[in-house]
């Protein structure tokens, strides 16, 4: 069974700055600035090549980065969804 589809807010851009191992992220139709750990950033960019479930994404991150984080994608994913960054498509 697949899980849910993501997406990210795609009317607005979302400004991603590092910070010393973290980054912020100005979303603007909230007009909110997130502080996030990686692999938020990773997953956000991922998101902007179109809709994806979790494995899409997986399988985005790994073709660009060197990805560790399997086991914790639908964490992050779940963090990104409560503070707005994405949601489910």
């Amino acid at each position: 069974m697949a899980g849910p589809t993501y997406i990210a807010d795609d009317l607005y851009e979302l400004v991603t700055v590092p910070l010393d191992g973290l980054s912020l992220v100005y979303h603007e139709p909230s007009g909110a600035t997130h502080i996030v750990a990686p692999p938020a950033p990773e997953i956000l960019e991922a998101l902007m090549e179109g809709p994806a479930d979790a494995t899409e994404l997986l399988r985005r991150l790994h073709a660009r980065y060197e990805f560790d984080g399997d086991e914790v994608i639908h964490v992050r994913l779940g963090e990104l969804e409560e503070a707005g960054l994405v949601r489910r498509a």
